[in-house]
């Protein structure tokens, strides 16, 4: 059986959280080690394994694989197997009815690991809340590092290329995955804003405000529009699930905040100010960039209607890509900045994973996997009443994912990391709990 959920108290000495660290190494290993620069780059779709941190997560699985058998219990409950399980459907038939299998196999791989084995893995590690709270606060102190960064390369004119200048914040993710540090703090900032609203020690929820207003600028400095408004959207349903009153005297707060490090302080101003501006010209005047998104878009559901119950197969997208989508795709993106040279990157996905998944997978790979999803978000919202701070973690960190998956899809280093947001949300979701 999953692992019951116990009742912490309200302090855990620097022992106890040693101790729960080293058991619980082989996931913050992964969270640490995406410090290490991979050769993957930030492909789209299946793209960008090989990674250090990639390693790390199939030892964290073989780790937990051996647990499992020596200690020869069931180690899922039949609820939690049918919904990690259920990507495993669509994922195998659109690799077996694929015009390429063999093409396909990396593909099978990279779903499995991301969405079914890591996922899995953490939940399995994980035995009661006080884990989840040493996992998510590896989150927020890698979230603090890459933020640390991103300001430092704003600051110093480091950072990747953004309007002629090298002022994007993008960590220690290079200006190929320029969407790599934006994600990071951006679950950061979830997961200290779910702790401030929760019910834990003042103490406690006074450095998680902080954590949040110090992450609340690099995310700014990121530039990615995507992460912004699955941020806006995330941080708005926490605060409404801990409280309508809570939430309007948050949103003042967070206003005046915004008003004081932007308009005061000018950080980023006029290039954030445009940025912003230009979240609201995408259907009027949208740049080349939301042109090739809306031009990919068009071609994922051409490819879609060519196989609609299976799809064209796993990492199909850029293979059919330019028979299915319009003149107005640009040849690929200028990246530039963060030590890297002038590159053109290809684009190889359609940055919506919901379409990645529709026209490689179709239909059935789209409701097996979003299926499991939404079973995930399902038990996370019916268990708020058994803990506010990881319902409100865990719901948040779920919520920012299937919101951010409408401009963004797998591919590139972090994607890791999301398969460990998946196995903290699942645990909460899935594991046998105890009302707190």
């Amino acid at each position: 059986m999953a692992t019951a959920v116990t009742v912490p108290g309200s302090g855990v000495d620097v022992r106890e959280w040693a101790r729960r660290a080293g058991a619980l190494s082989p996931v913050l290993a992964v969270i640490a080690l995406l410090l290490v620069p991979g050769g993957g780059g930030a492909q789209g779709g299946t793209g960008g394994t090989g990674t250090v941190a990639d390693a790390a997560s199939g030892l964290l699985v073989v780790i937990c694989l051996v647990r499992v058998l020596r200690g020869g219990a069931r180690p899922l409950t039949r609820a939690a197997a049918v919904v990690l399980g259920l990507p495993v459907l669509g994922i195998c038939l659109a690799a077996i009815t694929s015009n390429d299998p063999a093409a396909s196999l990396p593909g099978v791989a990279r779903y499995v690991q991301v969405f079914v084995l890591v996922p899995a893995a953490v939940l399995l590690t994980i035995r009661d809340r006080r884990d989840f709270a040493v996992i998510a606060w590896g989150l927020v102190a890698f979230a603090l590092l890459q933020g640390a960064v991103g300001v430092a390369q704003y600051l110093t004119g480091t950072g990747a290329s953004y309007q002629g200048e090298d002022v994007r914040a993008v960590g220690t993710f290079g200006a190929t995955d320029v969407m790599g540090m934006a994600t990071v703090v951006a679950y950061g900032l979830v997961v200290v804003t779910g702790i401030a609203l929760g019910s834990g020690p003042g103490r406690v929820r006074t450095v998680a405000t902080v954590c949040a207003a110090l992450l609340f600028v690099p995310l700014v400095l990121s530039f990615s529009r995507g992460a912004w408004i699955a941020t806006v959207l995330t941080c708005a349903i926490q605060l409404l699930l801990a409280g309508v009153r809570r939430a309007a005297r948050v949103a003042l707060v967070a206003a005046a905040l915004g008003v004081v490090l932007v308009g005061g302080l000018g950080v980023g101003s006029t290039m954030v100010k445009e940025r912003v501006g230009s979240i609201t010209q995408v259907a009027a005047a949208p740049d080349q960039s939301v042109t090739d998104r809306y031009t990919m878009w068009a071609a994922s559901g051409r490819m879609w209607r060519t196989e609609p119950v299976t799809g064209i197969g796993l990492k199909g997208f850029p293979q059919y890509r330019d028979s299915n989508a319009s003149l107005a795709l640009s040849s690929g993106s200028d990246t530039a900045g963060a030590g890297a040279a002038f590159a053109r990157q290809p684009l190889l996905s359609p940055h919506n994973m919901y379409l990645l998944v529709l026209s490689e997978q179709g239909l059935v790979g789209l409701l097996a996997l979003a299926g499991s999803w939404l079973a995930l978000l399902v038990g996370a919202l019916r268990r708020q009443r058994l803990g506010a701070d990881c319902a409100l973690v865990a719901t948040g960190l779920l919520a920012w994912q299937l919101i951010d998956f409408f401009y963004a899809d797998i591919g590139g280093p972090s994607t890791v990391l999301m398969s460990v947001v998946f196995g903290l949300a699942a645990w909460w979701s899935l594991a046998e709990v105890r009302r707190a």
